[in-house]
Parts: structure tokens; sequence; C-alpha cells
């Protein structure tokens, strides 16, 4: 069966693989599936994003996990900092 900790753990593989669209695809299925997305699936796919130079799309991830209510912690600030910083956008993540 699947459920948010296979979800994750598949959206974690994607993004130490390079798949950042791949670990969306997995988000967007969860969405689908009616499977809670948590802090961890989340910062899977920021993570994902970050490190396909994604910037302005782990910046998106990252207010769709507040209108979600679901917490954010340190993983997930410091790779959305990251993926600003290496998109060239580290005003961006200042502000």
């Amino acid at each position: 069966e699947l459920n948010t900790i296979t979800y994750s753990a598949g959206a974690s593989a994607c993004e130490k693989g390079g798949q950042w669209a791949r670990a969306l695809g997995l988000l967007a299925d969860m969405a689908l599936a009616r499977v809670e997305v948590d802090t961890i699936t989340y910062s899977a796919g920021v993570s994902a994003c970050e490190k396909g130079g994604q910037w302005a799309i782990a910046l998106g991830l990252l207010a769709d996990m507040a209108r979600a209510r679901v917490e954010s912690n340190t993983i997930t600030y410091n790779a959305c900092v990251s993926a600003c910083e290496l998109g060239g956008h580290w005003a961006t993540a200042l502000g």
C-alpha cells in the first residue's frame, strides 16, 4: 500500500538521483491519491528542486507547505536558501 512513508522514500530517491521533476510528480500523485504530504516529503521535493536548479519551484513548495499548514524545518529552509543561491537569486532568499 502506498502511504506517506513510501512516497517520501520515493521523493528522497528522486532527490538523490537528480530527478526533481519526478519528485514533484510524486507530490502531485500524493494529492490525487489523498495521501497526506508531510514535512519530510515536502523537504525531499524542495531538496530535489535545489539540486535541479529550480529555485522558483522550491520557493513555491515552501509556500504550498504554509498553505497546507505543514510545518517546515531547518532542512526545508536550508534547501530553499541554497536553491536561491545556486540560481543566482540570493537576495530572494533574504526577503
